[in-house]
């Protein structure tokens, strides 16, 4: 469940054409900066960054396992992590008996790492052995508390959670308790795990909640199971007994202690896993009213962090959406999630805590039609906040759900402008230019100027073709595709190919970086 916004280097104007060796050159000094503003920002922890293999090397001759954490400045998950994990005492105190190493993915050969482990999104914890194996990948959805429990297992687990998966699927499993906790809080969701097929997981777990032996932990197997489930098509899913799992679902609802142990599940699968269960009427009513009654339970709990409370917010949104795809919602919520963002707004100093908690508080008030007041909890913000670039998408976003499409653009292009780092820059930029393509392609000297800025940062970007840079030059090329798919675009596309096709003549052919460049436009040959 990566929720898909933390802190950032100051804001400074970047050319939509071209970065100049000034810009360059600062953006390498700001990376080389990191690792000890990183160490200084979290209390003491002694983030390794840079040389991943040397830090690899001191795990194994140290006899110490390595914990590797990959994110970003801007979003907000990192910053919730930083705000709830990595500044507890006993998280850093207990960071002595690891080697703990940062990727910030606009750090050079970032995305070349990301490839390596097999990571995209932000942010993925990963904890390995000793030699190098992996032990397992830590969710980043649970309590700071709950977090070190699942982090002690891990270093304390003799085997690595793929062996530990086998062993759980044989046909009389032995596993112990702290096996099975493993695996129930292993990060099954998004395309990253590593255990099983996508298509798989939803399955695997369902086998597991099954086999496990120990109720509260095959409870939380089982909501997981069925959250995996929800994203299936009907005739993929396993057999469920909705009766008999919404009985379920009603006690564990009814249980303060249970609910707040699966607040993570619950919160951001409570929409996905009552569609799945109920149908319309007298059932679906009664679940939902379970639902609600428990999130009021949790936002009252003080144990909860900030971020958890605005995720409790989009989570009720979601239940009365299921009553109301498209209608709207009732006066009584619109005014609860007013008055709950704006003591949310007003409470939040932490500036970690600030980047998590206003761009998902400001996808709420959008979410029950209070767009004006999204804008203004943004703009505000952009004074403060160190990466204000975040937060103009969504005042991108707004303006498009207002049919402002000149607004809209503005917004990506100033995003795109501000945007820090050579990965963040390449995903703003795809976005204003897909979008640019998508709301004015008619605008060709406009679309040539952007997709040139793109192209021309991307040839002075060292390992591009990598990770999520892949993806976001993935993404431009299907739009330029499509845009000219009949022709009337073709001497704008063909000096865009032209540029393309000179970066890949340089781009090495190791690791399928040339093949991947190639391939963006390779449909789509000028004639």
């Amino acid at each position: 469940m990566k929720f898909s916004s933390a802190l950032f280097a100051a804001l400074v104007a970047a050319s939509c054409v071209s970065v100049s060796s000034h810009v360059l050159a600062a953006d390498a000094a700001a990376d080389s900066a990191k690792g000890a503003a990183h160490a200084a920002e979290h209390g003491g922890i002694a983030w390794q960054q840079g040389d991943v293999d040397a830090a690899f090397a001191l795990a194994k001759s140290s006899n110490k396992p390595l914990f590797l954490y990959w994110g970003a400045v801007w979003c907000p998950p990192c910053n919730q992590v930083k705000a709830t994990i990595f500044n507890r005492q006993d998280f850093i105190e207990r960071s002595r008996f690891f080697v703990p190493v940062y990727i910030d993915g606009d750090s050079p050969s970032a995305q070349k790492l990301g490839t390596r482990f097999k990571v995209s999104g932000y942010p993925t914890m990963i904890l390995f052995k000793p030699d190098g194996s992996e032990v397992t990948r830590l969710p980043g959805e649970v309590d700071g508390a709950r977090y070190l429990q699942v982090l002690e297992l891990g270093m304390n687990a003799t085997h690595s959670v793929a062996d530990t998966l086998k062993a759980a699927l044989l046909p009389e499993p032995k596993l112990s308790p702290a096996q099975w906790r493993m695996l129930s809080y292993y990060t099954w969701d998004g395309g990253e795990q590593q255990l099983v097929k996508n298509d798989e997981v939803a399955a695997t777990l369902q086998k597991l909640a099954s086999a496990c032996n120990v109720p509260e932990i095959a409870l939380r197997l089982q909501l997981k199971a069925w959250v995996a489930m929800s994203g299936q098509k009907t005739e993929q899913r396993p057999a469920i007994d909705r009766a008999s799992a919404v009985a379920r679902l009603l006690t564990l609802l009814a249980d303060a202690r249970q609910t707040r142990d699966n607040m993570d599940v619950l919160v951001y699968g409570a929409s996905n896993l009552t569609e799945l269960l109920t149908a319309t009427g007298a059932e679906q009513n009664k679940l939902l009213a379970a639902f609600d009654s428990a999130l009021n339970v949790l936002m009252k709990d003080q144990t909860l962090s900030k971020p958890d409370r605005v995720a409790i917010i989009s989570s009720q949104i979601n239940l009365a959406r299921v009553l109301t795809p498209k209608g709207a919602l009732p006066a009584e919520l619109v005014q609860q999630v007013q008055q709950r963002v704006n003591d949310l707004d007003k409470s939040t100093s932490n500036p970690y805590e600030r980047q998590a908690v206003i761009s998902d508080a400001a996808h709420a008030l959008t979410d029950v039609g209070l767009i004006d007041q999204s804008d203004d909890l943004l703009k505000a913000e952009l004074k403060r906040s160190q990466a204000p670039y975040y937060y103009m998408l969504t005042l991108a976003s707004n303006a498009k759900k207002r049919n402002d499409k000149a607004g809209a653009l503005n917004w990506y292009e100033q995003g795109y402008q501000a945007a820090k780092g050579p990965a963040t820059r390449l995903q703003w930029g795809a976005s204003y230019l897909t979008n640019l393509l998508d709301l004015a392609p008619h605008d060709e000297e406009r679309i040539a100027k952007a997709a040139q800025g793109v192209l021309t940062e991307l040839a002075a970007t060292r390992d591009a073709f990598y990770t999520r840079n892949r993806g976001s030059l993935g993404r431009i090329g299907k739009k330029l595709s499509a845009w000219n798919a009949d022709g009337k675009h073709q001497q704008v596309f063909g000096k865009v190919q032209a540029q393309l096709n000179g970066i890949c003549a340089k781009t090495p052919e190791a690791d399928g970086q040339k093949s991947a460049c190639e391939s963006i436009l390779s449909n789509n040959k000028s004639s």
